[in-house]
Formats: C-alpha cells, sequence, structure tokens
C-alpha cells in the first residue's frame, strides 16, 4: 500500500501570524497549521479556555503561539491588540481573518440584533484588524492577509441572510483591498469553504449529513487541514503574485 501523500509544505520561521477566531473549529485548523510551519501565532478569539487548548495544541507540535482575548467588533480593542503585538513582538506577517458566528432565521423573522451581530463580528472584525494590520505591513513593505469567506457569499443560504451578506461583502472587501495594498508588496485573498466537517455539521445527524453529502459532487465532506492548508498556500512568501482571489474549496459543489 502507498503513502500518503505528504502535506503542503511552506516554511514560516521568523514570521508573526495573527488568527482570529482561533479557539476551534477552521480557526484551530489553521493557527495550528501555520504555527507547525514555523511561524509565531497569535491566537484571537473570546473563549480564553479554547482559545488556550489551541495554544496548548501548537505548543506540543513544537510551535510557538499566545493566546488573546479580544472583542472583535470593538476598533479600539483591535487596534491596541496589533500595536501591542507589533510592538512586542516585532512584526506581523500574517493575518488570517476567521472570526464568524450564525444567528440564523428566515429573513421575516430577523430581528435588528440578529442582523447586526453577525454582519458585526463576520465583516466589521475583518475591516477593523485588516485596517489595523495595514501599518505595521506597509512599514516592513511585506504581508499575506487570508479572509474566510464561504460559498454562502455566493450562492445564499436559506435562514441566513445576515451571514451570507457578510461574507459576500467579505469577498468586496478582499477584491477592494488588494487593489489597494498591492504595490505595498502585501496580497489580500479569500478563501470561500463549502460544507465541511465540524461541530456544526456534527449536529445534523447522520441523516442529514448523507443529504448534504449527496449534493456535493465529491460525495464527502471537507476536512478542516484541507481549508488551513489553502489558507498556508495563500501566506506563503511564495503567493506574492497571488491577490484579490477567492479561492472555493467544496468539492466541486459551485462548479
Amino acid at each position: 500500500m502507498s503513502e500518503p501523500a505528504s502535506r503542503l509544505r511552506v516554511d514560516l520561521a521568523g514570521q508573526v501570524a495573527l488568527v482570529t477566531g482561533a479557539s476551534r473549529g477552521l480557526g484551530r485548523a489553521i493557527a495550528c497549521t501555520l504555527g507547525q510551519a514555523g511561524a509565531r501565532v497569535a491566537c484571537v478569539g473570546r473563549d480564553a479556555a479554547r482559545l488556550e487548548e489551541t495554544v496548548s495544541a501548537i505548543k506540543a507540535a513544537g510551535g510557538s503561539a499566545e493566546a488573546f482575548s479580544c472583542d472583535v467588533k470593538s476598533g479600539e480593542a483591535v487596534s491596541s491588540l496589533v500595536e501591542q503585538l507589533a510592538e512586542q513582538w516585532g512584526r506581523i506577517d500574517i493575518l488570517v481573518n476567521n472570526a464568524g458566528i450564525t444567528k440564523d432565521t428566515l429573513l421575516p423573522r430577523m430581528s435588528d440584533e440578529q442582523w447586526d451581530d453577525v454582519l458585526d463580528t463576520n465583516l466589521r472584525g475583518a475591516f477593523l484588524f485588516t485596517r489595523a494590520v495595514t501599518r505595521p505591513m506597509m512599514s516592513a513593505r511585506y504581508g499575506r492577509i487570508v479572509n474566510i469567506t464561504s460559498v454562502s457569499g455566493f450562492m445564499g443560504n436559506p435562514g441566513q441572510a445576515n451571514y451570507s451578506a457578510s461574507k459576500a461583502g467579505m469577498i468586496g472587501f478582499t477584491k477592494t483591498v488588494s487593489r489597494e495594498l498591492a504595490s505595498r508588496k502585501i496580497t489580500v485573498n479569500c478563501v470561500a469553504p463549502g460544507f465541511i466537517e465540524s461541530e456544526m455539521t456534527a449536529a445534523l445527524g447522520p441523516a442529514l449529513a448523507e443529504e448534504v453529502k449527496k449534493r456535493v459532487p465529491a460525495k464527502r465532506l471537507g476536512a478542516a487541514d484541507e481549508v488551513a492548508d489553502a489558507v498556508l498556500f495563500l501566506a506563503a512568501p511564495s503567493s506574492g503574485f497571488i491577490t484579490g482571489i477567492c479561492l472555493t474549496i467544496d468539492g466541486g459543489l459551485t462548479a
């Protein structure tokens, strides 16, 4: 039996990566992957206990990481954190805007609060962190920014008007900012996962999960590591001529 193919190998030694929403799911997988590649990872989120679990996983694999609690919706909190990191760690090379929430319901029942909370966390949070890191990245004339959007941002999903709007906005945000920062050797891209194995999909139950798989041409759910490897590729120094793209990882769902 042949050996499985190796995962993507990228050397990020000496670099600093900031990952929002790093306490679980895709965020944890991304933080761990960047840490395994040699980056020093700032793991950002609201759940301090679960952030420490991510940090412990990175350190157990031989990496370096630290947890930072932060309200991604607060401009003051975000600016303060980024300034602290840039000063204490000396640089910020990679930003992954992954923090996101869902508050699903059909549009007629959706409250102002449900709309605002999702847009503020998912889209405003990405704006605040991107704006904050541009100063150290522009000074260094180097940077990699990767935004985690979703296939819901361009195909929609019933009950997710708020979530889909936030993710569609992130795609437009990515394309615009990529044009603004390209001359400073800062790339800005996004990754759009489809159905990925997670706590959320596990909660669907076996029957509904099988129905979901039938919709995907690959006939399976994606793995968090597959998304993390795509982020690693876009975060690599060798990806300097790739900017403004949206890389879809969905097993052919939107093909």
